[in-house]
């Protein structure tokens, strides 16, 4: 792949905290790599900022490989930016042309207070995990993967969801600011699988509960949230949400 180098304008979000007023501040960063991530351009970014004497750009980052989810970044209007099923990190700035302006900013979610620049505070998804995303086990040795025999069709499906690697791109990309994609994966994840049976009704019930809480909006099915996903993650997974959410009231309701 041919490489070149290359001009660009940054206008990065600037907030001090959650309570602060932020704005937009340009920057121009010069003969930068078209192979270079633009977490990378970030990090050169950082260091002229620093040697300047400048506050530096806060960002999230942690493997840098496209797998934890943690570079959670608008560009230019899109989570995760223009490319599709990539996060971040993985986004080279081939992706763009000489002199172009990038316009970078934070999830924008009620759910996802800012904690400064471009980084959010994302533990409401934590929190919703830890509302019924588990399963009960017994520990000690490990279980021979052979001894609970699982249907392919429901392992492939549930290794799908299982994809999810909950960056929030669902909610910033809904108008709504929902998590239903989120949950949605998660849920059927374990809904899918024999050793999630135990808790499957609370888990439904306590997650949706959990989410409702943390102030997340409701689904609407624009399907926005599937269309930027870094995993592809489906919104078939939503409709199964629902399923479980809609046996576990009926149930609930019986007893």
């Amino acid at each position: 792949m041919e490489h070149y180098h290359m001009n660009l304008t940054l206008k990065v979000w600037r907030q001090k905290d959650s309570k602060a007023k932020g704005n937009l501040e340009t920057y121009q960063v010069k003969d930068v790599s078209s192979e270079m991530s633009i977490l990378e351009v970030f990090d050169v970014l950082n260091e002229s900022l620093i040697n300047d004497g400048k506050e530096p750009i806060a960002f999230d980052h942690d493997c840098r490989e496209g797998i934890c989810g943690a570079c959670s970044m608008y560009i230019n209007g899109q989570p995760h930016g223009p490319w599709a099923k990539t996060t971040t990190c993985q986004l080279h700035m081939r992706a763009f042309k000489d002199g172009d302006t990038i316009v970078v900013e934070p999830w924008r979610s009620r759910a996802f207070p800012v904690i400064k620049d471009l980084v959010v505070d994302r533990s409401a998804f934590d929190r919703i995990i830890q509302a019924g995303g588990y399963i009960s086990v017994n520990t000690g040795n490990a279980v021979d993967a052979n001894s609970i025999p699982v249907d392919k069709r429901y392992a492939d499906a549930a290794f799908d969801a299982a994809a999810c690697i909950g960056c929030g791109a669902c909610v910033a990309a809904c108008k709504n600011g929902s998590a239903m994609l989120f949950v949605g994966a998660k849920v059927s994840q374990l809904a899918l699988l024999p050793q999630g049976e135990p808790e499957r009704e609370t888990r439904a019930l306590n997650m949706v509960a959990q989410m409702d809480k943390e102030g997340f909006g409701s689904c609407s099915n624009t399907y926005a949230c599937e269309a930027e996903c870094p995993k592809g993650i489906s919104v078939a997974y939503i409709a199964k949400l629902n399923s479980e959410y809609l046996h576990a009231g009926l149930n609930d309701s019986d007893s």
